[in-house]
């Protein structure tokens, strides 16, 4: 077979890889191996651009999973009581959508609750606004959260000081310790005045900031008391189901029996809150800022690889006429594609998972679920071969003849 002559050295890797395929037009498999190794070695011999194509998915990756993280982790904060409480089934005003202060109850509810088979436990709890006086003069708002001590349905939780069984000594509460320094230098055994009341702080709690005020526990007596709440007054009440009962049995015969109130199970009010969030302003704004990341990096991808056609035109003309198809130049791009997908992915992923590292903290936190992290290269290679297929556009029109002008 006579030999194909050397062009310049950008050439070679088309030369070299195209002479073997002109051999193989016969065998599919080998055909595809060697279309395979042309798309790598084109991709990473002009190294500047692959570094600037790399960079437009590694930006799309990065942007969009950094916003998405930011948006689970504030939906999660604004969960966190839902998911913490330890009950099974919540009873809560009609038209509620957070667990936060609003709308009170009758304490007849608990009863109401407690009669129903299936109910190993049921309790009332108590939220309330109120504010702590900061020694130098001023006040922060706080939620106080009033538990029952008997059952301890609703909290506290994530504690990193002191113990939940502090509660039971008289006239104390557990604070929030990422507001510590706020609220004037609590320490364990500090004496505030809390709604107007004089109380001791007996322990602390990590990360209850949802986008209200912060939490702080109290027994529920206590809490009434300086929330000025009725004592046959509630604002929710916790149900925990038996072991081995039916839960979905359990909230139907809850609801038979109670109609002033709605019954949802955990997993309802927490895609309640989840919902009524994204409906709002923060699903709107995440999407846009997450869609403009996609398309910023589909825009650099597009560029790129277009711009990779019109330098390699006569390489590509001389794959046409040594026997290469269309449908062959359609396969180099989209592995091309698909190698910018997988590197940039894991390169982008790295990134987002050393930034959730180092801005940790109880007022913001990245929340990257397993499905964010299996769904990003598939996202990422979709994004690229898209791209790919408009390079093509431009490719698929050479005509082989051009090589010989």
């Amino acid at each position: 077979m006579m030999a194909v002559p050397r062009g310049p050295r950008t050439t070679r890797p088309v030369v070299d890889v195209a002479a073997r395929i002109a051999h193989v037009r016969r065998y599919p498999l080998t055909r595809w191996l060697a279309t395979i190794r042309l798309a790598l070695r084109m991709a990473l011999h002009a190294r500047a651009k692959f570094v600037g194509t790399l960079f437009g998915v590694v930006f799309a990756a990065l942007l969009a999973n950094f916003q998405l993280g930011t948006l689970f982790g504030l939906l999660a904060k604004n969960t966190l009581f839902v998911d913490n409480a330890a009950a099974d089934i919540w009873i809560v005003p009609p038209g509620t959508t957070f667990a936060q202060p609003g709308q009170r109850m009758s304490t007849a509810l608990v009863n109401q609750a407690r009669v129903t088979p299936g109910v190993e436990r049921a309790s009332a709890l108590v939220m309330a606004g109120t504010s702590i006086a900061k020694p130098g003069g001023g006040s922060e708002a706080i939620t106080l959260v009033g538990v029952d001590l008997d059952t301890m349905l609703g909290g506290p939780f994530q504690m990193v000081a002191g113990d939940p069984s502090a509660l039971r000594i008289a006239d104390t509460v557990i604070m929030e310790d990422a507001q510590r320094e706020r609220f004037g230098g609590l320490n364990l055994g500090s004496i505030r005045e809390v709604g107007g009341y004089q109380v001791r702080v007996g322990g602390f709690t990590w990360g209850l900031l949802p986008f209200g005020p912060a939490f702080a526990f109290a027994d529920i007596d206590l809490a009434r008391t300086i929330a000025k709440v009725e004592p046959d007054q509630l604002n929710f009440v916790l149900v925990d189901v038996a072991p081995g009962a039916d839960i979905h049995a359990v909230k139907r015969a809850l609801e038979s029996r109670i109609t002033t109130a709605t019954v949802l199970e955990r997993s309802e009010f927490r895609a309640l809150i989840t919902r009524t969030l994204l409906s709002q302003q923060l699903g709107i704004t995440f999407g846009v800022s997450t869609a403009f990341g996609l398309a910023i990096g589909f825009v650099i991808v597009l560029l790129s690889m277009y711009s990779s056609v019109i330098d390699n035109l006569r390489e590509l003309g001389t794959l046409k006429a040594i026997g290469y198809t269309n449908l062959d130049l359609m396969r180099m791009l989209i592995v091309q594609a698909m190698l910018y997908a997988i590197v940039g992915s894991i390169i982008g992923l790295g990134m987002v998972a050393g930034a959730a590292e180092g801005i940790r903290s109880a007022n913001l936190s990245l929340v990257i679920p397993r499905a964010l992290v299996l769904a990003t290269p598939p996202a990422m290679i979709a994004l690229c071969v898209l791209a790919s297929f408009l390079a093509f556009y431009r490719a698929a029109r050479l005509e082989p003849g051009m090589v010989f002008r």
